[in-house]
C-alpha cells in the first residue's frame, strides 16, 4: 500500500500547476550530478527551467535529498547536488535503499519517469535515454531506462538515445515493449550528438498538437507505458556522425581498459568524449537539453490544453 506522504515532497507551484491541469515538464538530476561538469551543470540545469517557463510550462526538477523525493528542486538544491560528492545515482533499483537509507539522490530516467508519475506529472525532457550497451550479447548490459518506457505512462522528449549505446538494438528492444518512437519534425532517429543514426523512428510528427493526440490516444485507450519523442540536436550544434562515432570507439576501448561497467560505465564514457573532442561533445549536450526543453514545454502545453 502506497504511502507516498511519507517519501514524496511536491513544490509548491508544481503542486498547484498540477491540480489546475497546467502544463507541467519533468526534469531529472543526474546530468547535474553525475552528467555535466561543475558549473556548467548547475548553470544549465537552471537555464532549461527558465526556457521551460518562457514556453509556458512549469518546470520540476527532480532529486533526493535526505530520502525525500523533492518534484521540483529550489535553486539551493539544484546547487546542493550538483557540488556535492555525496550523491548516488538512483534508478528503480536504488530507490528502496536511498529512501531508506536517507541519501541523497540524482535521479536517472527510469527514476525520474517513476517520481514523475506519482506525482501526476506525464511529460518529462532529458538529454537522451538509455538503452542497449554495444556488446550486451555478451554483458547482458541493458538501460532500465528501457523497462521503465515500457511499464510506466510519461512521455520522454529527448535527442535519441545516447550515441555510446547500439542504437539498432536500442530500438529493437521499444519495439518489443511496444513504446512507440516518434520523430519530432523528422523521420529518422536522431544519435544524441548526432541528427543521423541510420535508423528510423516509427513516426515523424510535424508539431506539439499531434503529439500530444498520439500520447493522450495512447493512455486513453488504456495501454499502459511511456512514448519516447526523438528530438534531434539543432543542425548547428550537432557533431557529425563519422566523427563522433570515432570518439566514441576511442572511449570505448578506454573504458575497456579500465574494467569500467555497470551504472559507472556512462559517466565515464561522457567524461571521456568531452575530454577526446576538446570541449565540443558538452557544448552540443547542452545545446541539445535547451532544444528538448523548448519542444517538451510546447507539447506539455498542448497535452494540458
Amino acid at each position: 500500500m502506497k504511502n507516498l506522504n511519507k517519501y514524496l515532497e511536491i513544490k509548491s507551484d508544481v503542486k498547484e500547476a498540477i491540480a489546475a491541469g497546467k502544463p507541467v515538464v519533468a526534469l531529472e538530476s543526474t546530468i547535474i550530478a553525475h552528467g555535466m561538469p561543475y558549473p556548467e551543470n548547475i548553470d544549465t540545469a537552471l537555464e532549461i527551467e527558465e526556457i521551460i517557463r518562457e514556453n509556458g510550462a512549469v518546470p520540476a526538477t527532480i532529486g533526493i535529498i535526505s530520502g525525500k523525493i523533492k518534484v521540483g528542486l529550489t535553486r539551493k538544491e539544484v546547487e546542493f547536488l550538483g557540488k556535492s560528492d555525496d550523491v548516488l545515482k538512483v534508478s528503480r533499483r536504488d530507490l528502496p535503499y536511498v529512501l531508506a537509507a536517507k541519501k541523497h539522490g540524482a535521479t536517472t530516467v527510469a527514476g525520474t519517469m517513476i517520481a514523475a508519475d506519482l506525482a501526476g506529472i506525464k511529460i518529462f525532457v532529458t538529454g537522451g535515454i538509455g538503452g542497449v550497451h554495444r556488446g550486451a550479447e555478451n554483458t547482458f548490459d541493458i538501460s532500465a531506462d528501457l523497462e521503465e518506457l515500457k511499464k510506466t505512462s510519461v512521455a520522454v522528449i529527448a535527442a535519441g538515445a545516447k550515441s555510446i549505446l547500439d542504437l539498432g538494438l536500442t530500438l529493437e528492444k521499444l519495439e518489443t515493449f511496444g513504446v512507440p518512437v516518434l520523430g519530432y519534425q523528422t523521420a529518422e532517429f536522431p544519435a544524441f550528438y548526432s541528427r543521423h543514426s541510420g535508423f528510423n523512428c516509427d513516426y515523424k510528427v510535424d508539431n506539439p498538437q499531434i503529439a500530444a493526440e498520439i500520447i493522450r490516444s495512447k493512455w486513453e485507450i488504456g495501454l499502459e507505458g511511456g512514448v519516447l519523442i526523438a528530438n534531434p540536436v539543432p543542425e548547428a550544434d550537432q557533431i557529425e556522425a563519422n566523427i563522433i562515432n570515432e570518439k566514441i570507439d576511442l572511449a570505448l576501448k578506454e573504458a575497456d581498459q579500465a574494467g569500467v561497467s555497470g551504472k559507472e560505465i556512462t559517466p565515464f564514457l561522457l567524461d571521456k568524449i568531452k575530454e577526446i573532442t576538446a570541449g565540443e561533445s558538452l557544448k552540443t549536450n547542452i545545446a541539445l537539453v535547451r532544444n528538448n526543453a523548448e519542444v517538451g514545454a510546447k507539447i506539455a502545453a498542448a497535452f494540458a490544453n
